[in-house]
């Protein structure tokens, strides 16, 4: 009799444990890409060379028709400029997209999950693409430092609560249909 419920026990036990999370990338792939050299355009500058390069970073994700399947971009435009005369010396950008197999997270986490740990498990193959890029493009590499994506994260998520203070800010009758 001791074994039945220290049997039942265990089995009650197992049932109300969590699913374990699984994530699988299936895809990775170059969804755009472009690279503008300005010094090849327009000439080198003249006077001292200063470079000042800009990071600017966008995230997507959509669920794809098959069950547990996500798609997720990341958006990277990489910006070199002049700090002297503030001419663009390159212009960089590349979609970069990842499909994923994700199970085990729960409904109110999933959103987070693909902004967070999706573009982290991409970002050490954008980094290599971009420090190609700007090589073969007759700049030095460019080694992008770590992305903080919980941060990114909170900030979109601050950005878009106060796009939506705002709006509801705005009077019934200025409000455009």
């Amino acid at each position: 009799m001791a074994e039945d419920s220290q049997t039942n026990g265990t089995a009650a036990t197992a049932e109300a444990q969590p699913q374990p999370v699984r994530m699988q990338i299936l895809a990775q792939y170059i969804r755009d890409l472009s690279f503008e050299n300005a010094v090849a355009q327009k000439g080198a500058p003249t006077g001292e060379v200063a470079p000042e390069v800009s990071v600017q970073v966008s995230l997507d994700a959509r669920k794809r028709g098959t069950e547990h399947q996500y798609e997720v971009i990341s958006k990277f435009r990489v910006t070199s400029k002049n700090k002297a005369d503030e001419q663009t010396l390159f212009l960089a950008e590349l979609d970069y997209g990842g499909v994923f197999h994700v199970e085990g997270v729960p409904e109110d986490q999933l959103h987070p999950f693909l902004m967070i740990e999706c573009p982290r498990m991409l970002f050490p193959f954008v980094r290599r693409i971009i420090a190609d890029l700007t090589r073969d493009g007759g700049f030095p590499p460019f080694n992008m430092d770590p992305i903080d994506f919980v941060a990114l994260y909170r900030q979109e998520l601050a950005r878009r609560a106060q796009a939506q203070a705002a709006a509801a800010q705005v009077p019934a009758d200025q409000k455009l249909s």
